[in-house]
């Protein structure tokens, strides 16, 4: 366990995936209640810069972005880009 919180790369992907996990529900929560929501492209973004995993479970338990396959497609790169990242750390 002390490896994975020494390891930078770990410790960024835990933090990337988390985030984009809670931003998808918040996102869920505020388009249930038709307030503000969290522009597309920022979950992308979030999505494809690591926090691919994030995404896809939130995908799943909150039911979220489901219909649109883009979202797919992005958090699926983003899920490859963290396996670059664990691989070459």
């Amino acid at each position: 366990m002390s490896e994975i919180i020494q390891n930078p790369v770990w410790v960024y992907l835990l933090l990337v995936n988390i985030y984009v996990f809670c931003l998808m529900g918040y996102d869920k929560q505020q388009a249930r209640k038709k307030q503000w929501r969290v522009p597309e492209a920022n979950l992308l973004l979030m999505g494809i810069v690591g926090g691919g995993l994030g995404g896809l479970l939130a995908r799943s338990i909150f039911h979220h972005k489901t219909r649109k396959r883009k979202f797919l497609v992005y958090f699926l790169i983003g899920v490859i880009f963290d396996g670059f990242l664990l691989f070459f750390s």
